[in-house]
């Protein structure tokens, strides 16, 4: 992999600290041409610069959403090889912000139909988040996720089961 100042920026530490995240967050968000960046330290050897790209990444796509457009075959294609809960909660909450056609939507849904299978709480609330988005995008999905969804407030973590309270009632015509 090539030399990287903005990956350098994330190296060092360790999974408990996001380091210097806030500064390349930044930093990217004022010169966007570095999100390719972030998206290349996605699919790192290094598991500390994956999870703070995808933290950087997650937070300069809150404000530009589009930026992530140019990269969702890598995105996806990260968010459905990754097993690091770090990654993955991040990626849960950037895969809704794709522009995908109906076929990429059920591909992403089967992936974060996975993520519930994560031994992370954090991981599961943030699937069961954006599988309740993307069926609020393409009703077409309502009748499939509505059970999951309902599946969680049954069986799942405390933390599912709170979340699946809320998203419920967004899924009206399931």
């Amino acid at each position: 992999m090539r030399h990287s100042p903005i990956l350098d920026q994330l190296r060092g530490g360790d999974r408990r600290s996001i380091g210097r995240v806030p500064q390349v967050v930044e930093e990217v968000s004022k010169n966007l041409e570095l999100v390719g960046e972030l998206v290349v330290g996605l699919v790192s050897d290094d598991p500390i610069i994956r999870m703070r790209a995808a933290d950087a990444l997650e937070k300069v796509s809150k404000g530009h959403p589009a930026l992530l457009n140019p990269f969702k075959d890598i995105l996806v294609n990260a968010a459905a090889d990754s097993e690091q809960q770090e990654v993955r909660w991040h990626m849960a909450q950037m895969l809704p912000r794709l522009k995908l056609s109906q076929k990429e939507n059920e591909g992403v849904v089967s992936i974060l139909s996975v993520y519930l299978g994560d031994r992370s709480s954090i991981v599961k609330v943030s699937a069961m988040q954006a599988l309740v988005e993307f069926a609020i995008n393409d009703p077409r999905l309502i009748s499939s996720v509505k059970p999951v969804i309902e599946r969680a407030c049954r069986s799942g973590t405390p933390a599912m089961r709170v979340r699946g309270r809320k998203l419920i009632p967004l899924l009206k015509n399931g």
